[in-house]
């Protein structure tokens, strides 16, 4: 006989005990157990139970507002949080830095790894990943705040290497999601965007003595797709439970389904109507000038994402495979709430896996954003006085792709410009500089990057620079930009100029496309390998010491 494992997220709730700790799946909306979330919320505002929780997780999930880990954000309800990305969560956030509650900050890829270890029983996750940024003991561990007291990262020497231990702790509650649910438990994700790292928390959660949640959409008697389409076996299953309502089973949570992002169509669009010519746009051209044929590509949440809809103006999408760090390979990847799925995808593959990939080199170009960066190369998108973003996967995939490229705004806040006649005029800079004199936090640490032999570009929209072993060094500069009030007077410190500053291609200010297979106003290809091989000869020398504080 097999034993009844459907519940109601009701009944699932009370499952769950005071001071249990519970891992959750998702991708800001993809892939989250809204329904589940819920029901725990609502018995504890209830109730008062379950109390004194803590939670870990690796991907960002939640809407910004009151989906997702926001369900969470109850003093009392929780006790301590361990997560990859905090932006998507601020009631959350908003505790761990009223510091009423434990909170870290570790790489979404590493979080990712610990479930696999986990479930094997190993004792931590060893990794190079986060050497020599705020996640290194040697600066902050992690920790966001001063209630976080206990060491969770060691640094270790191995063969010479210096390298992080990431440790372990016990693990009892499982929230997931997927489609289709038989009568065994075995759950199938035909509808959903993304896999993610579902079957490493199962084992994880299930290996460590604890309960396995799962919410569907949908329950069957027995599957009839083949077994291959079953990402979580019923053996990992304790319970599943049908979702309260369509609303809290959204694909992700910008739609209810797209069928381009499961392969059940091909979404065409030989004319896509352009975006306008502003600044984010400007500065996609100019990162999609960078881009080599047939690379493989990164493309961060934020302004990176931009890159995948210009390249589809200028018929460029097809020249390179992009790739998103929840498991996207190939096609265009989504924006806004529904990064994370890719449209026309060639492959999807679990989380952990694509950050074994990115871990170990497979990534040739990196195209991040720019929050705020220094004269030595440190870039900061994780931390700004009361605000708490998180680093998510930025840590993994930065310090490990030789081309790298970070994008942003020149200035932070509302700025007004100008873009007529291949030119850039700004009316008004934004309220607050990125070019600073020091980075609140080392999400990424340019001496490190160096010492790495990694090229590091900054796109703007009105100037381009590159990490030299001398410091951040202005190579570009935008047609109509004075250089004095519109660049160096916005930036804390003075950076390197290039004896050959050139104008940025006047095509990028242009509302018609680009024409990249056409000679433009100066031959791009010829330049960057030119700044390519001066980097390389400069990166060649001694590079200057690692810098291990935010300075």
């Amino acid at each position: 006989m097999t034993p009844n494992k459907q519940l109601t997220a009701e009944q699932a709730a009370t499952l769950i005990q005071s001071n249990d700790t519970l891992v959750t799946g998702g991708f800001i909306g993809i892939g989250f157990a809204e329904s589940l979330a819920k029901a725990i919320e609502k018995r504890f505002l209830e109730e008062g139970y379950p109390n004194n929780l803590s939670l870990l997780y690796a991907a960002g999930q939640g809407d910004a507002n009151n989906r997702g880990l926001n369900h969470f954000g109850h003093e009392g309800m929780i006790k301590r949080v361990i997560g990859g990305h905090w932006g998507l969560a601020p009631k959350l956030g908003k505790l761990a830095l009223e510091n009423k509650i434990e909170a870290y900050n570790l790489p979404q890829g590493i979080i990712c790894h610990m479930f696999r270890d986990i479930a094997a029983g190993r004792p931590g996750t060893l990794t190079h990943v986060g050497l020599n940024t705020f996640v290194d003991p040697r600066q902050e561990g992690g920790k966001i705040n001063n209630r976080s007291k206990d060491d969770l990262v060691e640094l270790l020497e191995i063969q010479g290497e210096e390298c992080l231990l990431y440790k372990h702790f016990p693990i009892n509650i499982a929230l997931l999601r997927g489609t289709t649910a038989d009568a065994k438990g075995n759950i199938s994700m035909e509808r959903e965007a993304l896999p993610l790292d579902a079957l490493a928390i199962a084992q994880a959660v299930k290996n460590s003595g604890g309960k396995v949640l799962v919410q569907v959409e949908r329950v069957t008697t027995q599957h009839q797709l083949t077994p291959d389409r079953v990402r979580i076996p019923g053996i990992l299953v304790d319970h599943f439970i049908v979702a309260s309502e369509e609303s809290d089973h959204p694909q992700t949570f910008a739609e209810t389904y797209n069928p381009a992002y499961t392969g059940e169509i091909i979404q065409t669009s030989d004319t896509p109507n352009p975006a306008p010519l502003d600044a984010r746009k400007v500065i996609a051209r100019r990162a999609l000038m960078e881009l080599q044929k047939g690379a493989v590509v990164n493309l961060g949440i934020g302004m990176p994402e931009s890159i995948a809809a210009v390249a589809a103006e200028e018929g460029k999408l097809q020249e390179f495979t992009l790739t998103v760090e929840p498991g996207g390979i190939g096609g265009q990847p989504a924006s806004g709430l529904s990064f994370g799925a890719i449209s026309n995808a060639e492959a999807i593959i679990d989380q952990p896996a694509q950050f074994d990939f990115y871990d170990g080199g497979g990534l040739d170009q990196a195209f991040l954003g720019l929050a705020e960066t220094c004269f030595e190369g440190h870039v900061n998108v994780s931390r700004f006085g009361s605000k708490l973003a998180g680093a998510g996967g930025f840590i993994n995939i930065t310090q490990n792709t030789q081309d790298l490229y970070f994008l942003g705004t020149f200035t932070s806040g509302k700025q007004q410009l100008e873009i007529q006649d291949g030119k850039l005029d700004v009316v008004q800079n934004g309220t607050l500089k990125k070019f600073k004199t020091t980075v609140q936090q080392i999400t990424f640490n340019g001496s490190y990057a160096l010492q790495c032999r990694q090229r590091v570009t900054f796109i703007t929209e009105r100037a381009v620079f590159r990490l030299t072993n001398r410091g951040l060094m202005l190579t570009e500069i935008a047609p109509g930009i004075d250089l004095q009030k519109d660049i160096l007077d916005q930036m804390e410190f003075t950076p390197l100029i290039d004896d050959h500053l050139t104008p940025m291609d006047e095509r990028l200010f242009r509302p018609d496309s680009m024409r990249l297979d056409q000679p433009g106003s100066r031959p791009m290809q010829q330049m960057r390998a030119l700044m390519k091989k001066v980097l390389l000869s400069e990166q060649c020398s001694t590079p200057e010491p690692i810098v291990t504080s935010a300075s």
